[in-house]
């Protein structure tokens, strides 16, 4: 390509992301895309979810997602943390959203605002305030008066707090896009035609609020017109709008998959990924987005656009009991461009930073006209957008997942990878191939400490800790007594994770001496079996099976015995027809078996008490404040149901801090009174199954990409650096099922001094240097690029260096059959001493050593 042409492109694409700063414009969409202030929009979309990080987090979260590329944030409104209470409602910290909607808008990019109001994402209860499973005569999401008087009134609420802060594209904001329902689509069947009359009235009352941009609902395939309706899912380049008047969106593209306690952690190739997301636009796509998924997702925005597409840029962290499921994991990280720290994920941020400036160079072409497919062949498909003012820019795919293949297209050859997409701006030049990674991969580090007690504590790092037990059984004062088990969610409203089940027995038919055995069975999520004080066995469900059934051997003594039975929930059902249905806890049978001579008894229907929390939480132990810590006497390890609590120091430096939970076993933990989520670092993944490296080419699903088989699902949980001080910092845990609180650690994360790259003969150049000034521009070809992940880093030294047929990936490079002897020595001299550096990957670079075969060079470099 002319370096005029290219410079003509560059300076486009420049001009396209200042178009991103400019609302108050009119919002509205055409059969091609969205249009904004007249003119028709390719837009790429994020997910953070505003409450899964902390506001001094955004900014950074935001930023890092507008240097990616993206130019549309969206995010979930979660009704069951602005509204815990009827009428009584939460905007403050980390549920701030006119906040985080301000940060957005001021780096300059557009807003998806999700309404819902429900959202799925994994969150508790779907995001529904559980106040809603009371009131009188409701059903949830269908043509029921009372449900949809109170989703009326809540999204009212959020839209007139939108407009009051002048936030909508229509009003000069941010918001160019709203969402009302979620994936409803999957699961109307079951409401018959109830659902079908709840949607429309959906749609019709979401217009009503009269917000000035335009409504999506996502996975409904029958969304009411002027209402888009869209695509969540791994791949969406096969979708059609129900109507030819509307784009082709993509509100949730799954850049990962969650995680559940008891599983292996999932992950989703980077390259797949961008293949996904250039299928779509090939394929006549104008919105998409980049979403943490569950089992669909979607997005927040008011805008018409070409080419969007939304997908989970950052996942960040199920603080507190937020987390949905059941089992879902404290983290959700997602596998996102951003870890759940906020740390750029690399090379998966910069390939996909890469991919998006590649569909902006095309962005001219893809608004202005309907694409053509000229015939390639089998497995093969090429795109392309030409107008008559001579605008050309064309997709090659290879959807073939076996073998590499060269084409022919407007008479020039091109090597299409299997399971890849190659991109060209001007219908000639190839400027990035979705298999061809020119990012750089970052290692994260961890660093590690133990528990520094505080100064002003005792001296030792054990002796810093204090200890109460909690009760076994019933301790509370507003304790009851009913006849029969009683459903769980209804009896404690969602106030606690636990409840505690107590009966005392008398059962002389088991007097003789025989083994006997405790039979329980419970809708789930987990339970503790208590005789007589003493604990005689744990059960759980799992993400597949909530239910629990155990059968524990017991020795009962003479005369009564006491039985406590504390029930526990992780995380509320959030996905699924009728789901506020689904109950939880111990409804039975509960029984006591005789092993010898064969008597049975029922316990179910007799009378028990209960009790709903823990003596603990009412007495507020997780503000670490209470006059009861015993710090004098010997710390209780390895002992169910006890509360400890210590005070320690920050680990220093600014990097994101994590606690590492390794020798407890379950409970929640506080750090200066506020709660960092559950943790279950005894729950262990399967051995079987994980893929780790995971073959990219093939359709991808949520368990084909596993890693961490055989090990417990989380380990390390987050400490924002926001809730932290410099010192006097305290941390209170409850343990269910015992554990030794001096072995937990502090871990800090970093991106590592260590990165790598690997750049074949056959890359394309990338794309950053289209339009530079240097040699390597004026010789196109591959160029293998280095940077440091800190500012104030350079490149130390080169570990590894090899140009010729190198093996391995990145902390286990090898060299190949043939390597080239001057290889270490140029990308020294290249890079040694300097924060970034590129190097042409070519035989001019670095001679022949091995004429005819394909080389590549690949580079482990130290940055200090």
């Amino acid at each position: 390509m002319a370096s005029k042409e290219i410079l003509l492109l560059v300076l486009c694409w420049g001009l396209v992301v200042l178009a991103t700063t400019s609302f108050g414009a009119n919002v509205t969409y055409d059969h091609r895309a969205v249009v904004i202030g007249g003119k028709r929009r390719v837009l790429i979309s994020g997910s953070i979810h505003y409450p899964r990080s902390t506001p001094e987090m955004w900014p950074d979260l935001i930023q890092k997602s507008k240097d990616g590329g993206l130019d549309v944030i969206e995010t979930y409104v979660f009704w069951n943390l602005h509204e815990p209470v009827r009428n009584q409602y939460n905007f403050e910290g980390r549920y701030d959203l006119v906040k985080f909607v301000k940060l957005v808008a001021e780096a300059g990019l557009y807003v998806h605002l999700r309404i819902g109001p429900y959202v799925c994402a994994e969150w508790n209860y779907g995001g529904f305030p559980l106040w809603l499973h009371f009131i009188p005569g409701i059903q949830f999401r269908t043509d029921n008066e009372p449900f949809k008087a109170e989703m009326q009134r809540f999204t009212a609420k959020i839209v007139d707090m939108m407009k009051q802060e002048k936030l909508y594209a229509s009003q000069g904001g941010p918001i160019i896009l709203s969402q009302i329902e979620n994936e409803y689509g999957n699961i109307d069947s079951a409401y018959g035609a109830a659902g079908k009359s709840y949607i429309k009235w959906a749609a019709g009352m979401a217009l009503s609020l009269d917000t000035g941009v335009p409504w999506v609902m996502c996975q409904q395939s029958d969304a009411p017109d002027p209402i888009i309706n869209t695509c969540n899912g791994f791949y969406c380049d096969q979708f059609t709008p129900n109507s030819n008047n509307k784009p082709k969106m993509w509100t949730e593209n799954w850049s990962g998959w969650f995680l559940s306690f008891g599983g292996a952690v999932p992950y989703r190739p980077v390259e797949d990924l961008a293949f996904a997301v250039a299928r779509f636009f090939q394929r006549g796509g104008t919105f998409q987005n980049y979403y943490m998924n569950h089992t669909d997702k979607n997005i927040v925005f008011h805008h018409i656009c070409f080419g969007c597409k939304i997908f989970q840029y950052h996942g960040g962290t199920n603080f507190d009991r937020t987390s949905g499921g059941p089992f879902i994991s404290t983290s959700y990280d997602y596998d996102a461009p951003l870890d759940e720290y906020g740390l750029i994920r690399q090379p998966k941020w910069g390939h996909l930073k890469d991919l998006h400036k590649a569909i902006k160079l095309c962005e001219a072409a893809l608004v202005a006209t309907d694409p053509t497919y000229p015939s390639l062949g089998p497995n093969l498909e090429a795109t392309v957008y030409k107008t008559g003012s001579g605008l050309c820019s064309a997709f090659l795919a290879n959807i073939g997942t076996n073998s590499d293949v060269t084409v022919k297209f407007n008479g020039n050859s091109y090597l299409l990878p299997a399971w890849s997409v190659s991109i060209l701006p001007d219908c000639k030049n190839v400027v990035f191939n979705t298999a061809k990674i020119n990012s750089v991969t970052l290692v994260p580090s961890f660093s590690r400490q133990s528990l520094q007690v505080a100064a002003d504590s005792s001296d030792a790092i054990g002796s810093g800790w204090s200890y109460i037990n909690e009760p076994v059984g019933i301790s509370k004062d507003d304790a009851f007594t009913k006849p029969g088990l009683l459903e769980q969610i209804k009896t404690t409203a969602d106030q606690s994770d636990y409840l505690c089940t107590n009966i005392k027995a008398d059962e002389p038919l088991l007097e003789d001496g025989s083994k006997t055995v405790l039979h329980v069975q419970s809708l789930g999520h987990a339970l503790h079996a208590f005789i007589n004080g003493k604990l005689v066995g744990s059960g759980y469900g799992s993400s597949s099976n909530a239910k629990v059934t155990v059968d524990f051997p017991i020795a009962l003594a003479p005369g009564k015995n006491t039985f406590d039975l504390l029930s526990l929930t992780v995380g509320l059902q959030n996905y699924g027809a009728f789901y506020e249905k689904t109950g939880a806890g111990i409804t039975g049978p509960v029984q006591l078996k005789g092993s010898g001579n064969g008597t049975n008894i029922d316990l179910s229907s007799q009378q028990w008490t209960y009790q709903t929390g823990l003596k603990g939480e009412e007495l507020n132990f997780p503000s670490g404040s209470s006059t009861q810590w015993d710090s004098k006497s010997t710390l209780p390890k390895l002992q169910p149901l006890v509360w400890y609590k210590t005070t320690f120091d920050a680990p220093a430096g600014s990097e994101p801090v994590a606690i590492d939970f390794t020798g407890m076993g379950k409970g929640e933990a506080w750090v200066n009174g506020q709660s960092i989520g559950r943790y279950w670092p005894t729950y262990v993944s399967q051995n079987g199954g994980c893929t780790d490296p995971c073959n990219y080419r093939g359709a991808y699903s949520s368990n084909k990409c596993l890693k961490n088989c055989g090990k417990p699902s989380q380990s390390l949980y987050h400490v924002p650096r926001s809730w932290l001080k410099s010192s006097g910092n305290t941390l209170v845990l409850f343990e269910e099922i015992g554990g030794d609180p001096t072995k937990i650690s502090f871990v800090t994360k970093q991106l590592g001094s260590s990165l790598c790259s690997h750049v074949t003969d056959s890359h394309p150049l990338p794309v950053d240097m289209w339009g530079s000034d240097s040699k390597i521009q004026r010789k196109p070809g591959p160029v293998l690029s280095l940077e440091c992940p800190n500012p104030n880093q350079v490149i130390s030294s080169i570990k590894f260096a090899s140009f010729g047929t190198p093996l391995g990936t990145c902390g286990s490079f090898s060299r190949g059959r043939c390597s080239s002897a001057r290889s270490l020595s140029v990308v020294r001299q290249a890079c040694v001493g300097s924060k970034s550096c590129s190097i042409g990957v070519s035989v001019n670079t670095f001679g022949d050593p091995c004429k005819g075969v394909m080389k590549s060079l690949a580079v482990e470099a130290s940055c200090t």
